[in-house]
């Protein structure tokens, strides 16, 4: 009886909450966009034409468009089969007036926060000195992002959730100045509930505790006026691009960035999120193999400052970057020379500077030896292809792990399609057999790594807002170098006879899914 009335306060939540509400608006709004069509097509002959006429404008727009051809074919497929639907919806999609004035705003206050890092002469003088390839990617990563490179920083590398999370609650209970968190996604549970314990009682001590996650929690993890509960617990909180029931592509660019900071001298990123599955409390697609790191010197001052970007979006007034990079240098300890290079970078979808990508491809071409790649997805562009099977072709080994059991199958049918393209170019595909791979590692010839939050598809390298650490030269790649090769252990080798041996309908499903990859 009791789980009998569960199941109705679950249904009634769903059927009267926000969630049926959003979706409520947004199928009204389609059905208009589709009744102003069916007007023109039965009413108006020579408006449809005209129409018709825009459709084949707008083919010609796109494919002069300074954009990747992807996305391109990705357009002129859907305005070519529904000519007059397909036109509108570009044309709202482009016109979207609400993200262009979020996209203004978001870049003017990457502009604005540029004067608060620099880089170190030193560092860039030494950098050069150790290898000038190397150099030429932090010189763009500079002067395209705002991204310095640093020495004095520890890192240290994390081959579970389980050992972030420990050592998360660690670092938490040393807070003495501020805590900044922003997560893609946040769930009330073991890790949850423990972290905001210590959140807690870290904001009764007068310590100033920032809490931004991604708009999208508000459908099924968070209760309603989640930020209001948290303020009441001395917590600033805040939902980053919160959704609204209106068709909107500012909607499509979600905050997928995983960013712990605490007092400016000591940070967190890679692949774990706030909720129990990515520390295999809550079991989901079998063992959750998820990678982090923790950087600790100079190099935390950027994820402070990418912290503060984003939440100045969403502020009438923003607040100051140089305070919280001042406090840092207060209370941080200088650290030895000789420890390598660390370079952390965040990536926006509203600059149309594609730094996530730059850097796997970059490291892709300059790769000597290998490049060990753990993704949880693999949807790419005709770029990524080409960087990954040239580097197979002249004499790179090239190692991609993969999930065996996904947590998105219309995504994993996806993927499958690549392989066998990949496989014929020399690449190696493996796939973690224990259960899914939600790490986003690169690392390449015992000298670079990056861990991040950046996956290889098109939502990471091109719709969300991602963030990673660049490691060159420092102890720690060897510590991700292990762990591939450990995992490594744990994975079945994908073969052509493996790709044929895949259900037709995969096959089908994917294939179809692919016209419509760049959009998803």
């Amino acid at each position: 009886m009791k789980d009998y009335k569960r199941k109705v306060r679950s249904l009634l939540r769903i059927v009267f909450g926000r969630t049926a509400y959003m979706v409520l608006f947004l199928l009204i709004q389609m059905f208009v966009l589709f009744g102003i069509i069916r007007w023109l097509r039965d009413y108006s002959l020579y408006v449809y034409g005209a129409l018709i006429f825009l459709g084949g404008v707008t083919c010609i727009y796109i494919i002069n468009k300074h954009d990747n051809p992807s996305f391109k074919l990705g357009w002129i497929i859907p305005i070519l089969v529904f000519p007059v639907f397909g036109t509108l919806l570009y044309i709202m999609v482009e016109a979207d007036l609400g993200s262009r004035f979020y996209a203004k705003r978001a870049n003017q206050l990457v502009k604005d926060s540029r004067g608060s890092l620099r880089q170190d002469p030193d560092v860039k003088e030494r950098l050069w000195g150790e290898d000038k390839l190397t150099a030429t990617l932090a010189k763009y990563m500079w002067e395209k992002g705002g991204f310095p490179i640093y020495e004095n920083t520890d890192v240290t590398y994390f081959p579970t959730g389980q050992e972030k999370f420990e050592r998360m609650k660690e670092e938490l209970k040393k807070a003495e100045s501020f805590i900044f968190l922003e997560y893609f996604i946040v769930e009330p549970g073991v890790m949850w509930d423990s972290i905001l314990e210590i959140l807690e009682d870290k904001a009764r001590k007068g310590v100033e505790v920032r809490f931004m996650y991604d708009g999208m929690c508000d459908l099924v993890l968070l209760p309603y006026g989640y930020p209001k509960k948290m303020g009441a617990k001395g917590i600033r909180c805040k939902a980053f691009a919160p959704l609204r029931p209106m068709l909107s592509t500012y909607q499509n660019n979600r905050d997928h960035r995983k960013i712990l900071v605490i007092d400016g001298h000591t940070a967190f990123t890679g692949g774990v999120n706030l909720a129990d599955e990515y520390i295999n409390v809550k079991p989901r697609f079998g063992f959750w193999k998820d990678t982090a790191v923790m950087v600790k010197g100079d190099a935390a001052k950027s994820f402070t400052i990418m912290f503060l970007q984003n939440w100045n979006i969403w502020e009438k007034v923003p607040v100051s970057y140089d305070k919280y990079l001042a406090q840092a240098a207060e209370g941080q300890e200088r650290r030895k020379e000789g420890q390598g290079f660390v370079m952390p970078y965040g990536d926006s979808p509203l600059d149309h500077e594609r730094v996530g990508k730059c850097v796997y491809m970059d490291i892709l071409y300059k790769a000597k030896e290998y490049v060990h790649i753990m993704t949880p997805y693999l949807i790419l562009d005709d770029e990524m292809i080409n960087a990954l099977i040239f580097s197979a072709k002249r004499g790179v080994e090239v190692r991609i792990i993969m999930p065996h059991i996904p947590d998105k199958k219309y995504a994993f049918f996806l993927a499958h399609t690549y392989y066998e393209e990949l496989l014929e170019g020399g690449v190696e595909i493996y796939e973690f057999t224990p259960g899914f791979v939600h790490a986003k590692v690169f690392t390449s010839d015992g000298e670079k790594a990056v861990v991040g939050t950046i996956n290889l598809d098109f939502r990471s390298l091109y719709h969300h807002f991602e963030c990673g650490a660049f490691l060159y030269k420092n102890k720690t790649v060897a510590d991700v170098e292990e762990d591939f090769q450990k995992t490594l252990g744990q994975c079945q080798k994908i073969t052509r006879q493996t790709c044929k041996a895949y259900p037709f309908y995969q096959k089908l499903a994917g294939r179809g899914l692919r016209l419509i990859a760049p959009l998803m």
